[in-house]
This record gives C-alpha cells, structure tokens and sequence, in this order.
C-alpha cells in the first residue's frame, strides 16, 4: 500500500486539471465496480494544455491509466470490454488493440464520440475508433477539419463515412492532402464540399493516384485551370486509376470518332462522365444506339452534343419514345433513328413538352404527316417555347404573306430568334425587292447574308446537316445547346458542340 501511495502522489505531481470547455464537457460517471474505485480516485487529474490549436474541442479529464502489470493488464480488458458490451458495442475486433488501462478513459472517448453525432451502431461498423486517443487524435483531427471547412454538425457525418480520418496525423496526413487540393485550384470555400463528397481523398498519396490521374488530364487537353473546378464538381476522378478507368474510357471514345481534344472540353464541363463504367454502361449504350437504327458514323456526333447519354438507362428512354413518337406521329424506327442522329437529348424530353409545340402546329391546320417531317427534319422543334412560334408564326402569316408549306420545307425557321435576325434579314430583303426561300437568307452566318445581298457569293442552297441548323436553341430543364454555323470541319462542329455544352 505504502508503494502504491507513493506511486500516486508522483502521478499528482506530473498531471493537472484542465477547466472543462461548456461545448464537449464530459462528465465521469461513477464506476459500477467497486475495485475500480480507488483507480478511478486516481485518474481524475487531467493533461493541462497551455495552448491548444483547437480550444473549441473538450480534452479529456482522463487520458492515461497507471501502469499496470501483465495480469493487470488482462483484468483491466475484461473490465472494459464488459463496460463496452453492456452499452451494445462488440469489441470483438478489439482484440489486437490496445485498449486504455481504466474504464473511464474509454467512457469518455466513447462519449466524445457520441457527442459529435456518432450511435453506438456507427461505433459498431468501425470499433477501431476506440483505439483514438482524444487529446492525440480526436480533438485535433476534428478542430483541422472543422478549420478546412466541415460544419461542425455534420461532423458526425463526416467520421461516420470516413472514420480512418480519426488515425490521420493532421501534420504528415491532412495538411498536405488540402495543400495539393489548393494547388489544384479548388476554391477554399468549397473544400469542405469536396471533402464531404469524397471524405476518402484524405487518406491518398500525393504522389500516387491523385498525381497520376490529373497528369493523364492534362496529357490530354484538359486546361490545368479547369482541374480545380472538375475536382470540385466531382471529386472522384482524383481517385480514379489511370491504367484501368480513364485511359481505357478514353481510348473507346476515341475509336468512336471523338477526337481528344473534344474529350477534354467534354471533360471540363461534365467531369462525371469519366465516372461512368466503360463495360456496364458506356459500350452498352453504345451497342443500344446502334440496335435502334443509329449509323456508326453518327455516334460521335451524338456523344458531343449530349455526352449524358453514355450514362443513362437507355435502353428504357429509347423504347418509350420510339413508341410515343410512333403513335402520337406516326414517325417510323428508321425516322427515330434521324431524329436522334439530329437531337439526341430528345431521349430525356417530356413527352408533355414535346406535344406542345405539336398541338400548335396542329392548330395551325398543318397536317400532322407534315409535321412528322418537320420533327424528323428538324426535331429542336419539339423543344421550343409554344410562345415564341406563335409570335414568328404571326410575323410569318402576316408580315411575310408566306404559304405554310415553305415551313413544312424548313422548320428551322422556328429555331431563329425573330426580333435579331428574321426581321433584320427580311426588311433588308424587302428594301431590295429581294424573292428568296426561308432558308437562303435564314441558314447563314451574318457575312455570308451580306456577301448574298451583294451578289458577292452565288451558291446552290442546300440544308446540310440539321444539327447544325437554326439558331442557338436552350432545351427546357437542360443546358445543352444547339446553334449553326457553316464551313466547318467535323472536329470544329463537335469542338463547338462540346464547347456549348
């Protein structure tokens, strides 16, 4: 007994009270054994901090047990793990940890825990957090990460998705893992964002994976400034290999007729698109194009101008609207196919939205197979706001004095802004006592009109290829767009398609 008093008034002497925080206060409760009493007496002192980084967080009142002998030792692990069975934790895969000596360290570990936000079920899917030091590794993991961004009520969220985080050294693990992430350009504010999506970016070498796969970008095409903001949209590609995920995504479309640099572009604006399984889900939707009647030649096409659809359930979207287009318009598979070939977000559009424009036409006594014509030729026409026709439809009628067959010949009339560039174009036509088609002074760029009025350019009018027809068209509920130009090569239209995605 004389050893042990001695023992403890040295214990006293190193250690000290610290005065509790109100925010994570833990209280110690009284033991339920009895023999653990005097150990208990023992222990109450605390590490003093005379300045801690993260004063918000509580440190413990109890941190060390005393220095126990083997058999001691095994006492004290029947002790704990009773304690920590009868509050519902298994301590099964405990067994090969080291556990503190004294019941009320791990008390409070497991109520700091549970402060935070953590149940006991949460504890049970990770036991290994109760090998985490409070002082050592829970306050100060905890404090860094609120500082870098996590709000403090989601923290709970946070460990529970990434609790490894707990074992991190905030100086050798943490700091430099937001160091590269700032070096990558993303944005301070966001990244407790990118954390919050992607928690396990904490635990990656820098000069591993992370490093790897945003050289790949670069190699590419993708513009080193860009890197930011795909990371921040989608976090993920930083844990993506090179060799087995993106390279292989890359090489496929690229065999599709997609030129890198397109990719890259594709890449910038959607960075969830390298996400998509190249087995499961891109070649499949791929082999789904082509079963519906889509020419080879024209997926490269349709890939640029709307690069979700690699990632959908296409199989589903296709068979509905092939049936609805079938019965509403009697547009045959092979019509489908070119309408798709033309505008492929028609596979997400509404089929309540698609009827509008419809009914308009309808009401307008244009036959409804000529209105299947004008859909197959020209399908952005089922995409525009029922407003905006009505008002070229009567500037049309009229102004213009024109038979509505030349409408049937070109729908794409609809898909020109009225107020910059049909009524400007057609007065001047008027001025000149010009006589044209809809599509001579419609389907062109603003020099070549001029050249046309000047007679400084004469050529046979032809329509081209529809995509690339009528004005800059925004889809309802989509950002895609689809505008005209002319003279271009096919990598400058899937550049420009890519582009205004």
């Amino acid at each position: 007994m004389a050893a042990i008093l001695r023992k403890t008034s040295q214990i006293n002497s190193i250690f000290c009270k610290t005065p509790k925080n109100p925010f994570f206060a833990l209280p110690l409760k009284p033991l339920q054994n009895p023999n653990s009493q005097f150990c208990h007496e023992l222990l109450r002192g605390a590490f003093s901090t005379k300045s801690s980084n993260f004063p918000e967080y509580e440190m413990p009142t109890v941190t060390w047990g005393v220095i126990q002998g083997r058999k001691e030792k095994l006492v004290s692990r029947v002790i704990i793990c009773d304690y920590m069975k009868s509050l519902g934790i298994v301590p099964d895969e405990l067994e090969e940890l080291e556990l503190p000596s004294t019941v009320e360290v791990m008390r409070e570990r497991i109520e700091f825990l549970q402060k935070i936000g953590l149940t006991i079920d949460d504890i049970n899917e990770y036991p290994l957090m109760l090998g985490c030091s409070v002082r050592k590794n829970m306050v100060p993991v905890l404090g860094y990460l609120e500082k870098i961004g996590i709000p403090r009520a989601r923290m709970g969220e946070f460990v529970k998705n990434y609790p490894q985080c707990l074992h991190a050294s905030v100086v050798v693990e943490l700091a430099p893992v937001i160091k590269f992430l700032r070096g990558l350009d993303v944005e301070k504010q966001d990244m407790g964002y990118v954390l919050m999506k992607y928690p396990e970016l904490l635990g990656f070498k820098l000069e591993g994976t992370m490093s790897t796969s945003v050289a790949y970008l670069v190699s590419i095409g993708v513009n080193p400034r860009d890197i930011g903001p795909m990371v921040t949209q989608y976090p993920y590609i930083l844990g993506m290999r090179v060799g087995t995920m993106i390279k292989p995504l890359v090489d496929y479309l690229v065999s599709l007729g997609l030129p890198k640099k397109i990719l890259a572009r594709m890449f910038e604006k959607r960075a969830y698109i390298l996400g998509y399984d190249l087995e499961e889900t891109v070649k499949s939707n791929v082999d789904c194009l082509l079963s519906f009647g889509v020419k080879k030649e024209a997926l490269a096409s349709i890939i640029a101008q709307y690069p979700q659809i690699l990632g959908l359930p296409l199989k589903a979207k296709l068979s509905s609207q092939q049936y609805f287009f079938n019965l509403k318009l009697k547009i045959d598979p092979d019509g489908f196919a070119r309408l798709i070939e033309r505008m492929p977000q028609i596979v997400s559009l509404k089929q309540n939205v698609i009827m509008k424009p419809v009914e308009f036409l309808l009401g307008r006594g244009v036959a409804a197979a000529d209105i299947a014509k004008m859909v197959v030729n020209c399908p952005q026409l089922v995409a525009l706001q029922v407003g905006l026709m009505k008002n070229s439809y009567y500037y049309f009628k009229s102004e213009m004095g024109r038979p509505v067959k030349e409408l049937v010949e070109f729908p794409e009339y609809f898909t020109y802004s009225l107020e910059s560039r049909i009524k400007p174009r057609y007065q001047k036509l008027q001025s000149r006592g010009i006589r044209c088609s809809l599509a001579w002074f419609l389907n062109c760029s603003d020099q070549r009109f001029e050249e046309r009025l000047q007679g400084a350019y004469i050529e046979a009018e032809s329509s081209g290829p529809s995509f690339v027809m009528g004005g800059k068209l925004e889809l309802p509920g989509n950002n895609d767009v689809v505008s005209e130009e002319e003279d271009e090569s096919d990598d400058e239209i899937l550049y420009r398609r890519t582009v205004s995605l």
